[in-house]
């Protein structure tokens, strides 16, 4: 159980904190309310308390698993990604997977979009996604690590960034 106060990320809304727990009469039962305001776009959630697990409400990532994932998508800048599918069924698939509670889902889509977008242009949802998906990532991430979310943000978009073009010579 959370209590007021507490940090807690909420799956495809990021980083929020608890700011109390409210009873509220629905259908004619009492039930217990968690009331979330998220960091990133201070959208205030209620999260039924006895249902806080099924929706994936969850503590932040440790700070040892934290920095493993940071590292890894520091390191696997090179990783080669399969794109045969559409546009269209990645875009499902990625949305999907940014329902994930694991910030390590989470991160392995940002990583795949970043790489996509190395070598070919996103589609407009692609987009979308990437920059939530760099949202809920850096977000995490600067939270746990105690990194200004920025700088993470910076980093990233550093490494992975497209090579640059050849030079053409002039004969």
């Amino acid at each position: 159980m959370f209590t007021p106060d507490d940090l807690v990320v909420y799956p495809a809304q990021g980083v929020g904190q608890i700011e109390r727990i409210d009873s509220k009469t629905v259908g004619g039962l009492v039930c217990e309310l968690y009331i979330v305001r998220i960091r990133a776009n201070n959208v205030t959630l209620m999260v039924p308390v006895n249902n806080a697990a099924h929706v994936g409400l969850r503590t932040l990532t440790p700070k040892d698993e934290a920095a493993a994932i940071l590292e890894s998508l520091r390191n696997d800048s090179g990783k080669v990604v399969y794109t045969g599918q559409n546009w269209n069924r990645r875009f499902r698939e990625y949305s999907e997977r940014l329902k994930s509670p694991s910030l390590a889902i989470v991160a392995e889509v940002l990583r795949e979009l970043l790489l996509i977008g190395r070598s070919k242009e996103l589609s407009f949802g692609e987009r979308r996604l990437q920059e939530q998906a760099m949202g809920l990532v850096t977000g995490e991430l600067s939270e746990v690590l105690e990194i200004p979310e920025d700088k993470v943000r910076d980093e990233l978009l550093e490494i992975y960034a497209p090579p640059p073009a050849p030079e053409e010579t002039a004969s």
